[in-house]
C-alpha cells in the first residue's frame, strides 16, 4: 500500500479536487479510507455528485473548514491530508495546519501548492498572487515542527488548460480562440514556457503519495507535463486543423508589464492572473530541476493531445 494510507482531501468538488479525487480513486485499493471534506453548501448544490462519490467508498464528511471541532473530528484515524482549497481561501490552511500538527494521527499535510513557483527567485517573494501561499509555507516550515507533521508542496506552473483561454477583455494577455481563429503569442519567439494539465495535477499528486522518500517530504517538487512555446503551440494548432489561416499578434513582455500595472491600478478582477502570465512569460515556469523522477516519473500529458482537446472541447460549444 501507499505511504499515505487513509486520506482526507479538503476542496474535492473544486476545479483541481476533482482531478486528485480521480487519481485518488483510479488506484482505489492502494489506500485505506478517502475522506473528502466539503461545505454544507456544497452538500446542498451538488448532492448527485457527492451520491456518486458515495458509491465509490468516499466518506463525505459535512463541515466548516474554520470549525475547529468539525476539522478535529474529520482527522481522526486519517494520516494524510491534501488539501486542494481555492486561491480565495489559502489562508483557512493555516487552521488546518495547526490541527493536523495537533492530532496524533496526521502525519503529513500537502497544502494547495498546485501552480506557479512562489518561491522561483529573490522576486518571488515580493510578487501580489504569492502572499498567501508564502504565508502557509512561512507557518508551515516555522511554527510546526516536523516531529508532528511533514508536509510536501507539488508545485505544477501554470495549468495548460487556463493558458490556452484567450479571455475576453485582456486579449493581450495571451491565449488561443480556437472558434476564431485567433492567437495572442507572449515574450519572444522561442521562449519557453513549462505546463501541467489538470488532469496531470491528479496523476502527480497522486504519485507522491506512492513514492515518499526523503527526497519528497518536507521539500518542494517542481513537476509539469511538458515545456514547450508559445509558437509551438501555434504550430500544432495550424497542424491539426489543417493549416488553416490564424490572425495572430504578439505582445511583448514590456506591453504585459504594462497591462499588469493598469489592471492593478484600475482595479480589474484579471489582474492576478495578468500577473501571473507575467511571470510565465519571463521564465518563472523553467525549474532548475524537474521533480517528476523523484516520483516515479509517471505518465503525463503531452502538447499534441492538449491542443487535441482544446479543439474538441471548442467544437462541443
Amino acid at each position: 500500500m501507499s505511504a499515505a494510507k487513509n486520506i482526507l482531501l479538503f476542496g474535492a468538488t473544486g476545479t483541481i479536487g476533482t482531478f486528485i479525487l480521480d487519481a485518488l480513486l483510479s488506484v482505489r485499493s492502494q489506500f485505506g479510507r478517502i475522506a473528502i471534506f466539503t461545505s454544507p453548501h456544497t452538500a446542498k448544490t451538488k448532492t448527485a455528485q457527492l451520491d456518486k462519490l458515495k458509491k465509490q467508498t468516499v466518506e463525505v464528511i459535512i463541515g466548516n473548514v474554520e470549525d475547529e471541532e468539525a476539522v478535529k473530528s474529520a482527522y481522526a484515524g486519517i494520516d494524510t491530508v491534501i488539501s486542494a482549497l481555492g486561491r480565495n481561501t489559502l489562508a483557512q490552511q493555516i487552521l488546518l495546519i495547526r490541527l493536523a500538527a495537533a492530532s496524533k494521527d496526521v502525519k503529513w499535510f500537502l497544502p494547495s501548492e498546485y501552480g506557479t513557483d512562489i518561491k522561483y527567485g529573490p522576486a518571488s517573494a515580493n510578487e501580489k498572487p504569492h502572499q498567501q501561499k508564502l504565508k502557509v509555507r512561512a507557518y508551515l516550515e516555522n511554527e510546526i515542527s516536523r516531529d508532528d507533521l511533514d508536509f510536501s508542496y507539488v508545485v505544477t506552473g501554470p495549468f495548460a488548460e487556463m493558458y490556452l483561454n484567450l479571455v475576453p477583455g485582456i486579449e493581450e494577455a495571451g491565449g488561443w480562440d480556437v472558434k476564431a481563429r485567433k492567437a495572442v503569442l507572449l515574450g519572444d519567439k522561442g521562449a519557453e514556457i513549462s505546463l501541467t494539465t489538470m488532469q496531470d495535477v491528479g496523476t502527480l499528486v497522486l504519485n507522491t503519495l506512492l513514492h515518499a522518500t526523503g527526497e519528497t517530504r518536507n521539500s518542494a517538487l517542481c513537476v509539469n507535463s511538458f515545456t514547450t512555446t508559445p509558437d509551438k503551440i501555434q504550430a500544432e494548432f495550424e497542424r491539426q486543423l489543417g493549416g488553416q489561416e490564424w490572425d495572430v499578434s504578439r505582445t511583448s513582455l514590456a506591453r504585459l508589464r504594462e497591462l499588469e500595472t493598469e489592471a492593478w491600478e484600475t482595479g480589474k478582477p484579471a489582474a492576478t492572473g495578468v500577473t501571473l502570465r507575467r511571470i510565465w512569460t519571463e521564465g518563472g515556469t523553467l525549474y532548475a530541476k524537474r521533480s517528476n523522477g523523484a516520483i516515479g516519473e509517471p505518465k503525463v500529458m503531452g502538447l499534441e493531445e492538449v491542443v487535441a482537446n482544446e479543439i474538441a472541447r471548442v467544437s462541443k460549444l
